[in-house]
């Protein structure tokens, strides 16, 4: 197969995952009272947000997966197979550290050192993007749900967020 197929098909599938997401499965299976005030907090918004993002990744992979040349194959062959069995170990080991570890550090920054830890094990491409992506994406998350939602985040022992 090739990158253009995959592109194509993933970007297929996510646009009729979407589709199902808005169209059918949220208006049936999510219950929101009409009493919400606020309406980042109504249990629709949230999974109507997920469904219309992900139909526009959709989108997106579907117009690179046009634009692409077509031919090239998705996998190319890799010098040691044992490196992606090491690579699922220290996987594991990474979600166990991260279980054992966010008691004592807390989510926000048990996430932050997982998400670089993560990025660093798959030798992603982007190892700037990541790292501030790893630092950013908690933080925003934890002001959100912290101080609009009131929502309590897990804090650990050794530093508290305000």
């Amino acid at each position: 197969m090739s990158h253009r197929a995959m592109q194509l098909q993933l970007g297929i599938g996510a646009i009729l995952a979407a589709l199902f997401l808005i169209l059918y499965a949220i208006p049936n299976w999510v219950s929101s009272p009409s009493n919400v005030r606020n309406i980042v907090l109504s249990p629709l918004f949230w999974p109507y947000i997920l469904g219309a993002l992900t139909g526009l990744v959709g989108l997106g992979l579907v117009l690179s997966g046009w634009r692409l040349a077509p031919g090239s194959p998705v996998n190319e062959s890799i010098a040691d197979p044992g490196a992606g069995v090491l690579r699922l170990l220290a996987m594991a080991v990474l979600m166990v550290a991260t279980f054992r570890v966010m008691p004592w550090l807390g989510m926000v920054w048990t996430s932050m050192l997982a998400f670089v830890a993560l990025a660093f094990l798959v030798r992603t491409r982007h190892p700037a993007t990541a790292f501030i992506c790893a630092v950013l994406v908690p933080l925003v998350l934890y002001a959100f749900f912290a101080h609009v939602a009131s929502v309590a985040i897990p804090q650990g022992e050794l530093v508290r967020l305000p």
